[in-house]
């Protein structure tokens, strides 16, 4: 996959920007407050439809405007695709518009047209930090992926928003109502736990080969699916079952507490080194290539499962790590098999130039959201 164009138009601090990126690797250099990270929260925006540093979509427009596009065109296998995202704000609301070639689609459609993986400051805290982070890494790479599983997590997540209204006594208790919502939880709950199983194992095999590459073999990783209703074989029949019988368990104390007690929205990603929790032994430095791994291992599984690279975008990343690690980590980027007649590209933004950037790769200086080659 290669994006080969991008065109923004009032867009964070951007009036007007037309970058024809290079194939491999794209490093924009620049200051504080120039608009490294407005670039990739855009480039992002063309696979996720979304941004990955605000849920405000207001924000996104230029200060002082109604109206901000971001477009791009992308060379996948399937061939050339036209992407575009309005957002339209007005004074009571925000609204966005997606199109692929030209003609309008729903989010759903939209989501993962190109995909990519992106790697920001805050993921930096995937090991110490709360579950939601660790799910979100998860959901965004199956989203993209299977449209299906982007389906069955908003009927999920609908369900327990009902589910939870009801316990709070936001609406009058109706048992059959709440055994309802309870089917749609069980149903929804079992294909995104099955679909998290697997991925996690597949997740887990190359994050723990690509760290104990890195480490020499002296410390080994552990990573593995911790869900919050475990289940015995990875069978649609058996995790329905035990949602189910879960659900049933805890239903007096939910009623009493007033909140949902059991299902996916609390699962989480467990993180071990050398048999011990990572998050509560770990040093930072342990943190942090444990961290790297992750993200080494999203891009290589989203790659094989697709047999097409996604777009690689690290967001002034890089100055969060210390020279061995930074250089690590673009090494292992660099040396992912590659699929057959595919080309990786990745977008890179510091402060300065990194050190143990590979042959080949293209500099940019960006001043005052300009953009120029170097």
């Amino acid at each position: 996959m290669q994006l080969t164009r991008v065109r923004l138009s009032n867009f964070r601090n951007y009036a007007e920007l037309n970058l024809d990126p290079a194939p491999g690797l794209n490093v924009f250099v620049g200051a504080n407050a120039q608009g490294k990270s407005n670039l990739l929260e855009a480039i992002a925006m063309l696979g996720t439809g979304k941004s990955f540093r605000t849920s405000r979509d207001s924000d996104l427009v230029r200060e002082g405007l109604e109206l901000a596009v971001v477009s791009g065109e992308a060379r996948i296998r399937a061939g050339i695709v036209h992407l575009g995202c309005t957002v339209a704000k007005t004074a009571r609301t925000t609204r966005k518009q997606y199109t692929i070639n030209g003609q309008n689609v729903r989010y759903a459609r939209f989501l993962g047209s190109i995909r990519v993986v992106t790697f920001v400051p805050a993921d930096l805290q995937l090991v110490g930090g709360p579950p939601v982070l660790r799910r979100a890494l998860v959901n965004i790479a199956l989203a993209q992926e299977d449209r299906q599983y982007y389906h069955e997590l908003a009927r999920y997540q609908k369900a327990l928003q009902q589910k939870s209204a009801m316990l709070r006594g936001n609406v009058s208790f109706d048992s059959e109502l709440l055994a309802i919502y309870d089917n749609t939880l069980v149903q929804t709950g079992t294909y995104l736990m099955l679909a998290r199983n697997h991925f996690i194992s597949e997740l887990a095999r190359e994050a723990e080969r690509t760290h104990a590459q890195w480490t020499n073999h002296a410390e080994a990783l552990r990573v593995a699916y911790a869900p919050n209703v475990p289940f015995e074989i990875p069978t649609a029949e058996a995790v329905a079952g035990a949602l189910e019988r879960r659900l049933k368990e805890v239903a007096d104390q939910e009623r009493i507490r007033k909140t949902t007690l059991a299902g996916p929205h609390r699962d989480d990603l467990a993180l071990d080194l050398d048999g011990h929790s990572l998050s509560a032994y770990g040093s930072q430095g342990q943190q942090r290539t444990a961290v790297l791994a992750l993200k080494v291992a999203e891009y290589s599984v989203m790659r094989d499962r697709s047999n097409e690279a996604p777009l690689l975008l690290l967001d002034d990343v890089l100055s969060e790590l210390d020279e061995e690690r930074a250089t690590a980590f673009l090494t292992g980027v660099g040396a992912l098999r590659q699929a057959q007649g595919d080309t990786q590209q990745a977008f890179v933004t510091a402060t300065h130039l990194p050190a143990g950037l590979p042959d080949g790769a293209r500099v940019y200086a960006i001043e005052n959201a300009a953009v120029r080659a170097c």
